[in-house]
């Protein structure tokens, strides 16, 4: 009847891999900005304190590593110069991250069988990187009581405190048993290492600089997921991000020749470029790609970061375009992050009504990007969040060069 297949469509929508991709996709969002703001206020005090060198060394090795795992997953590989803080996107690099985000996209498409083993090696290394600096404020809790935070000397390779030592260790431990197993849970979890880490190093400084990246990247989505089986007889988008590579382990047994229980029963890896949930029932799996994360997440880290900014600013004066009342206390993070929601579910429905992958790109960037513009008009904003919203250069910040 009517009634069993509209309620059959709505739990559909509703069942548990998608409210799963909901809860996790916001939560990723939430948590990464507010790391990154914790961040920032860091680095103040211990630019205040004078005492950075130690620290920086530290982040030094995560930002880098975490770019490129930025890099690896939209498939541009960034080549940029030492640098000791965290990391500002320009103009000129949101214009250019699409084009050669489709040039290393192709790349993948038509050379993956040559190249997967060392990107599975890379990926397993980053993605260590990252899922240590999601759990470190834990490790950090938990080693609290029982020992100081003194830092402990490893010769070249630095100093360093025996949380970020527990983290790093059941990071590799996490790894290691997801390159034996391939299981979705653990892929799932480096994921979630990824989307946090690049949301809380990577800054968008403007509202300018925030659309040109975001609408190239719209543009790069629907090409390639909607366009690309005209010219290549295949959707080269959703061929890369599912085509799972060769296991490293698999590899190393056939090149030493080693006998059949000796490493060849490891199964082929899914690689976490991607959060998947599998239905209550099993039947399918429902898959969001990182970038879909980690590209509004960054606007929203951005906006938070200015909400922030203009709680601290002292003897603020409203100016004559400027509303008061209600619309004065809705933060920009607030109406962006519900922006985000209403454009994940709307990309969840149409994948659903059209039983075909969709560019979810194609639905978040204008229910973030639009609410964002017109309350940042009605409070009168908009100018300054456009060029130069914080009024402050630091010397530590640098931009990525391509």
């Amino acid at each position: 009847t009517r009634e069993h297949a509209f309620v059959w469509r709505a739990y559909s929508l509703v069942d548990s891999s998608q409210v799963s991709t909901f809860l996790i996709s916001i939560l990723l969002i939430v948590y990464g900005s507010f790391r990154s703001l914790n961040m920032d206020c860091e680095n103040q005090e211990k630019d205040k304190d004078g005492n950075l060198n130690c620290y920086l060394c530290l982040k030094k090795l995560q930002i880098k590593m975490i770019i490129s795992v930025f890099a690896t997953f939209n498939f541009l590989y960034l080549f940029y110069d030492c640098f000791p803080g965290i990391q500002t996107i320009d103009s000129t690099q949101a214009l250019f991250l699409p084009i050669g985000a489709s040039v290393s996209l192709l790349v993948m498409f038509f050379f993956f069988d040559s190249v997967q083993v060392v990107f599975t090696i890379c990926t397993a290394v980053l993605a260590t990187i990252a899922f240590a600096f999601l759990l470190l404020p834990m490790c950090q809790y938990l080693t609290r009581p029982c020992s100081p935070q003194n830092k402990i000397s490893f010769g070249c390779c630095g100093r360093f405190t025996l949380a970020e030592l527990f983290s790093f260790s059941l990071s590799v431990l996490l790894v290691l048993i997801w390159v034996l197993t391939g299981h979705w849970l653990l892929m799932d979890a480096l994921a979630m290492g990824l989307c946090v880490a690049m949301i809380a190093f990577v800054r968008l400084p403007s509202l300018k600089v925030s659309c040109l990246l975001l609408s190239g990247l719209l543009i790069y989505d629907v090409f390639w997921v909607f366009f690309s089986a005209y010219i290549f007889n295949s959707n080269v988008m959703v061929k890369v991000a599912t085509q799972p590579a060769e296991n490293p382990i698999d590899v190393l047994s056939r090149k030493l020749h080693l006998g059949p229980g000796m490493g060849r029963d490891v199964p082929r890896l899914s690689l976490p470029g991607k959060l998947v949930f599998p239905s209550s029932t099993g039947s399918h799996f429902s898959m969001l790609g990182i970038g879909d994360i980690v590209m509004p997440g960054l606007l929203l880290c951005f906006v938070l970061r200015y909400d922030n900014y203009k709680k601290q600013a002292s003897g603020e004066v409203p100016g004559p375009g400027n509303v008061s009342g209600r619309m004065q206390r809705v933060s920009y993070f607030h109406c962006t992050l519900i922006g985000y929601f209403v454009g994940l579910l709307t990309a969840t429905v149409a994948s659903r009504i059209h039983r075909a992958a969709q560019p979810a790109l194609l639905y978040l960037v204008p229910f973030t990007l639009l609410p964002l513009l017109t309350m940042a008009y009605l409070k009168g904003d908009l100018r300054r969040m456009w060029s130069e919203p914080f009024h402050t250069k630091t010397s530590s910040s640098r931009f990525l060069e391509v």
